[in-house]
């Protein structure tokens, strides 16, 4: 496990994290000492805690609150990438209750990916404040978890290792047109078979995640690159520009051209949504 600390400070920590233990690699018990939420950028990993097992890909957010006993696992793909955002009690419960920090995991919302690569582009990019940027991703996600539906249960370990390759293929894929069957096909099921593993494992549809992987991708590049909003829209896998404009901004809340200029350092965007009370 390679940890880069990116920011530290009284309140609000920032770390990337880079594990490359694999199936082989036997988990052990770690305890969370933060509250924290975790915005995983490649990979896939399982996390255990308080009885639950979730199992995590790109674009999901996991949860953790101090003294929280817990394993991750590595039981699908050797290797994850996480930007994680550690937080003061006091910052904490501005955020959100202590239902959310409960939660354990997010799974991968459009409205959190965005701001997971606002956050992301934060990490590289001075002209952004990286606190802002943290604040803005976990209040985002409690944001998602208070709407998110219950997560289906009863699917194998097996059927569960299988939709993470899945998401991965997604992933890989995403720049193409994929349809439900031809998704299925690639996972040698039925169409009905696949949508209802894929929901169980991942608590996201196939095509909410194809979407969010999609929108994830465009946010990274309005974030990091010069490249225009049109190329963004069909480079990431969206064959209609008004389609990406409309979808992005439900997700984000914001145009593709006003995301890119927070990503820039927009600093009145973030006071006018979060106050001074949370920005300090």
């Amino acid at each position: 496990m390679a940890a880069t600390t990116l920011m530290a400070g009284g309140s609000i920590t920032a770390v990337d994290y880079r594990c490359n233990r694999g199936p082989h690699d036997a988990p052990y018990p770690e305890q969370h000492d933060s509250f924290l939420v975790a915005y995983v950028r490649r990979g896939s990993f399982g996390y255990r805690c308080r009885g639950h097992a979730h199992d995590l890909v790109a674009g999901a957010v996991l949860l953790g609150r101090p003294g929280d006993e817990y394993l991750c696992t590595h039981d699908h793909v050797c290797g994850d990438e996480c930007l994680v955002f550690s937080f003061a009690a006091d910052v904490a419960e501005t955020i959100a209750g202590a239902a959310f920090w409960e939660t354990g995991c997010v799974p991968p919302a459009a409205s959190a990916m965005a701001f997971g690569e606002l956050a992301q582009a934060a990490a590289t990019d001075a002209a952004i404040g990286l606190d802002e940027a943290g604040l803005m991703f976990a209040s985002r996600c409690a944001g998602v978890a208070t709407d998110r539906p219950p997560r289906r249960i009863g699917i194998s370990a097996r059927d569960r290792h299988r939709m993470v390759e899945m998401a991965l293929w997604l992933d890989e894929q995403a720049h193409e047109p994929i349809s439900l069957e031809t998704a299925a096909g690639t996972a040698d099921l039925s169409p009905f078979h696949f949508l209802r593993l894929f929901s169980a494992a991942l608590g996201v549809t196939p095509h909410q995640y194809l979407l969010r992987v999609r929108l994830r991708r465009a946010a990274r590049l309005l974030a990091g690159s010069n490249h225009s909003v049109t190329d963004i829209a069909f480079d990431s896998g969206f064959a209609d520009l008004s389609n990406f404009i409309r979808t992005f901004h439900r997700a984000a809340g914001m145009s593709p051209r006003r995301f890119r200029q927070t990503a820039r350092g927009t600093r009145k965007i973030f006071q006018e949504q979060y106050g001074a009370r949370l920005l300090g």
